[in-house]
């Protein structure tokens, strides 16, 4: 009879463990994927995955859509669930900074990226600010341009384009990574993005500068655990703690994110 039972609950998707659903920033969907594969693995716990601009994210929480597990590109979006009663108060579960990639032939190095950037024939690409935590860093980027050479964050404003991360960017072929679509095709010479990759191993069709000091951008990631829905939130606490591991932090590491 029991056997009978459990060949019943596995055959009947309404008696199937319901996933634990996390809601990721797009820029963790090379680590996370992994990770939540080996969570499942060792926990028996299955992950739904969720990933997009952290703005975006938050908006669907807001409005009410499920979630377990909130891992942003920034602590504010987590803190706000917090203040409103959704979330536990958040933690910094990894770091993260501000990277430009350019195509090879701009030259660009750490020393010369300023002046590479308000050279008026170079394009400069972004996120979308508010929508995406990417876009708001490559803001306070060019805030901290203006600091060094007035004029630069007027002037970088209003040659960005805002490629990715909102609701109405240009469109992009199914399956092609934005950032590197855009660079490709020339829509734009460098992008402003975070240090860390979707991939283990760098895209040499590409060259990725880091900032220099006095342009530098820290951008903290958080992570919060949503209220449960109904029943048991076990599973939601052990995945967010797995994620603060030796072994997942490394894995984290891997991809370009710091500790």
């Amino acid at each position: 009879m029991l056997s009978l039972a459990l060949l019943a609950t596995a055959l009947n998707p309404a008696c199937a463990k319901e996933p634990l659903k996390v809601f990721a920033a797009g820029s963790l969907s090379g680590p996370f994927t992994v990770l939540a594969r080996q969570f499942e693995a060792d926990s028996g716990e299955p992950v739904q995955m969720v990933f997009g601009p952290a703005g975006l994210l938050l908006e669907r929480i807001e409005q009410g859509e499920p979630a377990d597990v909130f891992a942003s590109a920034n602590m504010a979006h987590p803190q706000q669930l917090a203040r409103e009663g959704k979330a536990i108060p958040p933690l910094v579960f990894i770091h993260n900074s501000m990277c430009v990639l350019a195509r090879p032939e701009l030259h660009l190095t750490t020393e010369n990226l300023l002046a590479k950037l308000l050279d008026p024939a170079v394009k400069i690409g972004t996120s979308t600010p508010k929508a995406d935590p990417g876009g708001d860093y490559a803001w306070i980027l060019f805030a901290n341009a203006g600091k060094v050479r007035p004029g630069a964050r007027e002037l970088l404003e209003g040659k960005a384009q805002q490629l990715v991360g909102g609701k109405n960017n240009p469109p992009v072929p199914a399956g092609q990574d934005a950032v590197k679509y855009f660079l490709e095709h020339k829509q734009v010479d460098t992008f402003i993005g975070y240090c860390s990759s979707r991939e283990t191993t760098p895209d040499t069709r590409f060259i990725k500068v880091t900032l220099p000091q006095e342009l530098a951008v820290a951008a903290d990631f958080g992570l919060t655990v949503l209220h449960p829905r109904s029943g048991s939130h076990d599973a939601a606490y052990r995945f967010a703690l797995f994620l603060l591991t030796p072994a997942a932090q490394q894995t984290l590491v891997d991809y370009g994110f710091s500790r």
